[in-house]
């Protein structure tokens, strides 16, 4: 069991600024990694000489700034995503939390999927084009750019085409909640310590082999997801997909017998190998930005560390933090007299 504990240090604001500049890093430095992932995925032709030959490959042809191809879409994705995955979260922890206020481990990472369900479902169409931009020629695009991509899509494939492959993005959700309880139960007895006295160093280590280990096992439905998103007759090479598919479970067939079971797990390695600096600059730069919020607040003396400010009460909200000092400092100002009067 686990204590549900929100730092309410912080406003929900900055709790959401703090989190879309650490991810929005994080994509940006990651990016290629990512790129190469969903290329695999995909199938384009610069994956037939490896994933280090792929990156050559686009490097030589389009330049070194291909590596950032649909990196901009994933970082304004980030904010509505957030919102939402944070505003449906709060609901669904509050919902499966006991009158005590626990919350098992099943349960919290049953919540945290749904609400990313939910997330992905409502911003799904910037994941498609992101993909679309990816997938395309920087010499010879076929968008110029994210509303160019948004509405040439809706017009020549309808809007359905902006949620293709949106089945197995949730079906995906259930190994990776699976996954995930799995890690984390298997941590918590190796350790054999509370939650709440976990270091840093662990909640980073549960966080990447969760994130690994979950990747691994939702990986076959992110393929025939990312498969079906680039696949359009309208596209050069009709998407560059190496097989073509009427649906997703064609796409599941057509995969295995043409690239083997494998081939599903194509791009694993790069998105395995992006985890540990994706997490590593998330949760530093997260902490960053919530040291230089706390000390914006008033809470700490500097934004360098987490040392206390002297005398402030650390349970007090924001808010009542502010109404507390401009209370002290009107009994504090001195009074007229009668004679100024």
């Amino acid at each position: 069991m686990a204590t549900l504990r929100r730092d309410g240090r912080v406003t929900a604001l900055q709790r959401l600024g703090c989190a879309g500049l650490a991810g929005a890093l994080s994509l940006s430095l990651t990016a290629p990694l990512e790129l190469l992932t969903v290329l695999a995925q995909v199938g384009t032709w610069h994956c037939r000489r490896g994933l280090r030959g792929a990156g050559r490959c686009l490097c030589s042809t389009e330049g070194v700034r291909a590596l950032w191809k649909g990196n901009f879409t994933a970082c304004l994705r980030l904010c509505p995503y957030s919102a939402l995955q944070i505003a449906a979260s709060r609901r669904l922890v509050t919902l499966f939390t006991d009158e005590l206020g626990h919350i098992s481990h099943w349960r919290a990472i049953l919540a945290g999927s749904l609400a990313g369900m939910v997330a992905t479902v409502v911003t799904y169409p910037t994941d498609v084009i992101k993909t679309r931009l990816i997938v395309q020629s920087r010499l010879e695009p076929s968008y110029q750019g994210i509303l160019h991509a948004f509405y040439k899509i809706h017009q020549q494939e309808g809007l359905l085409a902006l949620y293709r492959g949106v089945s197995p993005a949730i079906l995906g959700a259930v190994p990776f909640s699976a996954g995930s309880f799995f890690v984390y139960i298997s941590l918590d007895k190796i350790w054999q310590e509370p939650i709440v006295q976990f270091t840093p160093l662990q909640n980073f280590i549960k966080g990447c082999v969760a994130a690994g280990v979950a990747q691994t096992l939702s990986f076959p439905f992110e393929t025939v997801k990312r498969k079906m998103q680039a696949q359009s007759p309208w596209l050069p090479h009709y998407g560059g997909v190496d097989v073509h598919f009427t649906g997703m479970a064609d796409c599941f067939r057509q995969t295995v017998k043409h690239k083997g079971v494998l081939g599903l797990w194509s791009g694993l390695t790069p998105s395995l190998l992006k985890i540990v600096p994706y997490f590593g600059v998330m949760f530093s730069t997260f902490e960053f930005c919530k040291r230089v919020c706390l000390y914006r607040n008033g809470y700490i003396e500097s934004p360098l560390n987490y040392k206390l400010t002297p005398g402030v009460d650390q349970s007090l909200h924001p808010q009542e933090l502010r109404e507390l000092k401009r209370l002290r400092r009107g009994n504090f100002e001195p009074r007229k007299s009668a004679l100024e009067n």
